[in-house]
C-alpha cells in the first residue's frame, strides 16, 4: 500500500511563497496520478492541483492558476506543490493523494486511493 507523507507547511505572510512536498514510501509513483487537495475548517475538501502519470499534464484549480505549480519526481517518489502569491483564502490543511485508476476525473477526491495526513498552511496578513 502506498503511504504518503506531506511536508513543507507552515506560516507564511500574504504574498509569500511556500513549497509543499509529498513523499511516497510505497514504491514508485510512476503509475499514479498525483494530486493536491486542501480543506479548511468547516469546508469541503477542495481540489487544488493534479499531475498525470507521465508527468506531462498538469491540472490546476481556477483559484490557484498562475500562482501554484505542481511537479513530480518519479525517481524520488515525490510530488511538489509550489505555492506563490499566497492569499489568506489559501490557508488550509493540504493533502497529497495518489490515484491508481484510469478515470479522467482528476478533480474528484473520490477517485484517489491513497492520502497523506496533511500539512497545515497558514497565511497571515
Amino acid at each position: 500500500q502506498v503511504q504518503l507523507v506531506e511536508s513543507g507547511g507552515g506560516l507564511v505572510q500574504t504574498g509569500g511563497s511556500l513549497r509543499l512536498s509529498c513523499e511516497s514510501s510505497g514504491g514508485t509513483i510512476n503509475d499514479y496520478r498525483m494530486g493536491w487537495f486542501r480543506q479548511a475548517p468547516g469546508k469541503e475538501r477542495e481540489f487544488v492541483a493534479a499531475i498525470s502519470r507521465p508527468g506531462g499534464s498538469q491540472f490546476l484549480a481556477d483559484s490557484v492558476k498562475g500562482r501554484f505549480f505542481i511537479s513530480r519526481n518519479n525517481a524520488k517518489n515525490t510530488v511538489h506543490l509550489q505555492m506563490n502569491s499566497l492569499k489568506p483564502e489559501d490557508a488550509a490543511v493540504y493533502y497529497c493523494a495518489a490515484d491508481r485508476g484510469i478515470s479522467g476525473r482528476y478533480y474528484d477526491p473520490a477517485e484517489y486511493d491513497y492520502w497523506g495526513q496533511g500539512t497545515q498552511v497558514t497565511v497571515s496578513s
